[in-house]
């Protein structure tokens, strides 16, 4: 590696930069009050005493800020920035629709030509001599005529427009004039042409019909709503994503102010224990004992501290709000409570508005049908090229004016027309029939794809549910363990004042209560979480009245 590409930790490090000799003496008078996070103003509710609960904090942070999980959304989608990007492809469908449409425009045409030719003498054979005297010198001569050079001038003008029909024919109304100017002999002669004409040609087999050609437009329009239906596919994919990281900051909250518990637990216990040597009513190994159960709380509530800020972090990210920063010391603190509420759902019923309205399948049926119109399209291209022509038209000259040829031309004295047939087929129609084949193979296997999702949406809605289930009754045990480990320590903690136990011995059970009460946390968080997935199984939201799908999709 080359000296740029590595990181110069020593030189961007602040000093002073200590070794953990140096730094031990003063992690031992306590922790570091730097970039320190308060636990949240509303503690996690438990069924175990006050004194076994997680406790409120002392003080408020400076810099917070409280909030719910309808604010959380609202700033998603307005802010967030993987929607931001999946609103540009309606408008890139819509685009492409447009394309389309554009195919049957009429278009106007206007051309304009004049050309000029100087021509040398014109030599032509008149005849051969055939004197009456046998013996004439002259007998069998070749006359040859000489002309004088000319000079041609042509002015060519026409105009029209050409309408584009829907059936893949197309008509054309044009209007020419020609003037055309002979000077020979210093004579100068011009006439002047003008003529309405009509023509249409229509394709009879290939190319005919209003399906085959419409269905460029019909594929762009499945195209654009299979577009719209991934932008809310998105939306909402955001959305759960956002919820699961607001309950996942509300765990962490709850495991920083268990953590903190028991961190302030153990000091009180180094506390009394310091007290009872003092006095005489303790051994002084229980001394040591205390501040190893302080020492091991101090890291994990280090650990819990820097969870919360990576946790917080995280929903930032998806929030993208401009007023916090990814590491700006605002603090995020839940507001929005748990659901703690039994459900019982018709897991058939459940099953089936999936298989109805999941939006993934949505998508996939509008790609079926776009594949059934390519389909029908590529097989009218097998076709052989049968084209009907038409033309008709007025022609009108003068030799004076524009004007007297155009009156002629609409006087209708004068008429031509012409009718045809083209016919055009490739040998083999190799390539036609491989194009047909293929889009036929792709709907086949779209349609087998189909099968294997709605199957995998079945197997979704059931998981999900039995994950509903199965965190409803981690919550109910663990907060039955919580109660009971409480009840343990506060027993435990009371022979211990009458020497009956060991200071390990009852922070065992402070560790349990601890590891209880974290157990309880990550059962209501994980609760929440599998409501939010089995909404999302289902093609939904939780709270889906208060998502406005067209904000999140431009409108589309």
């Amino acid at each position: 590696m080359q000296s740029e590409e590595s990181l110069p930790v020593e030189q961007l490090s602040k000093p002073p930069r200590l070794s953990v000799e140096q730094a031990l003496p003063k992690f031992r008078e306590g922790l570091p009050q730097s970039n320190r996070t308060l636990p949240p103003a509303k503690p996690v509710q438990s069924g175990a005493d006050d004194s076994d609960s997680p406790s409120a904090p002392k003080a408020q942070p400076e810099a917070s800020k409280q909030l719910s999980i309808a604010e959380a959304r609202t700033l998603a989608l307005e802010n967030n920035l993987d929607l931001q990007i999946a609103q540009i492809d309606p408008k890139l469908a819509a685009t492409a629709v447009s394309q389309e449409q554009a195919k049957f425009d009429d278009l106007i045409f206007a051309r304009a030509k004049y050309s000029r030719k100087q021509l040398p003498p014109d030599i032509t054979e008149i005849d051969t001599l055939q004197p009456t005297d046998p013996t004439s010198p002259s007998k069998g001569t070749t006359v040859l005529r000489v002309d004088s050079e000319q000079l041609k001038q042509f002015l060519d003008f026409d105009a029209g427009i050409s309408i584009p029909l829907r059936t893949g024919g197309k008509i054309t109304l044009s209007v020419p004039f020609d003037e055309k100017s002979v000077a020979k002999k210093g004579f100068e002669q011009g006439q002047y042409a003008a003529a309405l004409r009509f023509s249409i040609s229509q394709p009879l087999l290939r190319d005919g019909g209003i399906d085959t050609n419409v269905a460029g437009i019909r594929i762009a329009r499945y195209e654009q709503q299979a577009v719209d239906v991934k932008v809310r596919l998105q939306t909402i994919r955001v959305l759960a994503a956002v919820e699961r990281g607001y309950w996942g900051l509300y765990v962490a909250w709850g495991e920083l102010d268990v953590r903190r518990q028991q961190y302030e637990n153990a000091a009180d216990n180094l506390s009394m224990v310091k007290k009872r040597v003092a006095e005489g009513l303790t051994a002084a190994v229980e001394l040591n004992r205390a501040e190893i159960g302080v020492a091991e709380r101090q890291e994990a509530l280090i650990i819990a501290e820097t969870t919360l800020k990576i946790r917080q972090r995280q929903l930032k990210l998806l929030l993208n709000d401009p007023s916090l920063d990814l590491d700006s010391p605002t603090v995020l603190i839940p507001e929005t409570t748990p659901t703690l509420v039994e459900f019982k759902f018709d897991r058939k019923q459940l099953a089936q508005r999936a298989l109805e309205g999941r939006l993934d399948l949505l998508e996939l049926e509008l790609k079926l049908a776009a594949d059934l119109t390519k389909i029908d399209y590529l097989r009218n291209q097998t076709l052989p090229m049968f084209m009907l022509d038409y033309s008709y038209g007025t022609p009108g000259t003068d030799i004076s004016s524009f004007g007297g040829a155009f009156g002629q031309a609409t006087s209708g004295n004068y008429s031509d027309w012409s009718v045809g047939a083209r016919m055009e087929m490739p040998l083999t129609n190799e390539l036609r029939r491989a194009q047909l084949d293929r889009a036929v193979q792709e709907r086949l296997q779209r349609l087998t794809t189909q099968q294997l999702r709605e199957l995998s949406v079945r197997r979704e809605i059931y998981d999900a549910l039995d994950q509903v289930e199965q965190n409803w009754q981690r919550i109910l045990a663990t907060r039955q363990n919580v109660l009971l480990a409480g009840l343990n320590y506060d027993a435990e903690l009371k022979q211990f004042r009458e020497g009956l136990r060991t200071m390990t011995e009852v922070l065992e059970t402070l560790t349990r209560l601890g590891e209880a009460q974290l157990r309880e946390v990550r059962a209501i968080g994980d609760y929440q979480v599998s409501l939010i997935d089995l909404a999302f199984a289902t093609g939904t939201l939780l709270g889906h009245s208060r998502v406005d799908f067209g904000m999140a999709a431009g409108g589309s």
